[in-house]
C-alpha cells in the first residue's frame, strides 16, 4: 500500500513541473524568437514478483510475467525549434530568419552567444547590438551619415548615405548539428554546449540556412490553444495522483479499524 504513495508523488512532482514549463511557454508567448519547451518523462524501474517465460510447470512458458512500476521521472526538457510567425515591423534593423540558422552575438567577456531574436538597433558608435547591447556578429558598423539601412535576403546589408549607397558588410548565420543540445541563458540567448556541437558558419539562401527578412520579427512559436490544453492535462493529472493517495489513506484506515 505504501508504495501507492511513493509512485502518485512522483506523479505529482513531474505534473508540477509540467505546469512550470507550461507558465514559463506561457509568459513569453509575445518574446520575439522564443521557442517554446517540452518536458519529457520515462518510467521509473519495476518491482518484478515474477518474470515472463517462466516455466509454469513442465513443458509450460508464462506468456507474461507480473511487474509493478514505480512512478515517473523527469528526463530532460527540449526545446522545439519550429518556426514561428513572420510579424512586419517596419524598422529598418529588425530582422527575422526564415528557416534554419541563428545569429551569433558577441559578449562583452569575448565569448559567443546565439539567438533568432532579431530585434536589433545601434549604439552610440554605429554598432548594430542587441536590445541587450551585445554585438551583432561579425560587427557592423552604420555611417553616422547614413539616411537608411538595407539588409537583402543574403544578408548582404547597405547603408544610403548623401554621397550614394554603399556596402558595410553582410550578416551571417550558424547552424548547429543539434539545435536542442543548446542552452538557453535568458535575455533570447543559446550558449553551445557539447550536445548541440560546433557552430558552422554559413551565407544566407545558402545550403540549406534561411533567409534574412529585413523590417520583420520571428515571433514566439508558443500556440496557447496547446498550452491551454497542456495545461488542463497536467492539472487532472496532479488531481488524480493526489487521489490515489487519499484513496490509499482510507484503505489504510479501513485496514486500522478491522485490526481494532
Amino acid at each position: 500500500m505504501l508504495r501507492a504513495f511513493s509512485t502518485a508523488a512522483t506523479g505529482m512532482d513531474a505534473q508540477q513541473m509540467m505546469v512550470d514549463t507550461i507558465a514559463n511557454n506561457i509568459a513569453n508567448a509575445n518574446t520575439s524568437g522564443f521557442k517554446r519547451t517540452q518536458v519529457n518523462f520515462q518510467d521509473l524501474l519495476y518491482v518484478k514478483m515474477q518474470e515472463a517465460g517462466r516455466e509454469i510447470s513442465s513443458g509450460v512458458i508464462a506468456p507474461s510475467g507480473m511487474e509493478v512500476g514505480s512512478g515517473v521521472k523527469t528526463a530532460s526538457t527540449t526545446k522545439i525549434f519550429s518556426p514561428g510567425e513572420m510579424q512586419a515591423t517596419g524598422n529598418q534593423l529588425d530582422l527575422a530568419i526564415q528557416g534554419d540558422g541563428f545569429f551569433q552575438i558577441l559578449l562583452p567577456n569575448g565569448e559567443y552567444r546565439y539567438t533568432r531574436d532579431g530585434a536589433f538597433q545601434k549604439d552610440t558608435n554605429g554598432l548594430i547590438v542587441t536590445s541587450g547591447g551585445n554585438q551583432l556578429n561579425p560587427g557592423l558598423t552604420v555611417p553616422t551619415n547614413a539616411t537608411s539601412v538595407d539588409i537583402s535576403l543574403d544578408g548582404t546589408v547597405s547603408a544610403e548615405t548623401p554621397t550614394g549607397s554603399q556596402v558595410i558588410g553582410s550578416v551571417q548565420l550558424y547552424r548547429f548539428p543539434n539545435n536542442a543540445g543548446l542552452t538557453a541563458e535568458g535575455g533570447n540567448l543559446y550558449k553551445e554546449t557539447g550536445a548541440s556541437g560546433t557552430a558552422v558558419a554559413g551565407n544566407p539562401g545558402e545550403n540549406g540556412y534561411g533567409t534574412i527578412l529585413s523590417q520583420y520579427l520571428e515571433k514566439s512559436n508558443v500556440e496557447m490553444v496547446t498550452e491551454l490544453v497542456n495545461l488542463i492535462t497536467a492539472q487532472r493529472a496532479y488531481e488524480i495522483n493526489s487521489r490515489c493517495i487519499r484513496v490509499g489513506d482510507d484503505m489504510l484506515k479501513e485496514l486500522n479499524q478491522l485490526v481494532r
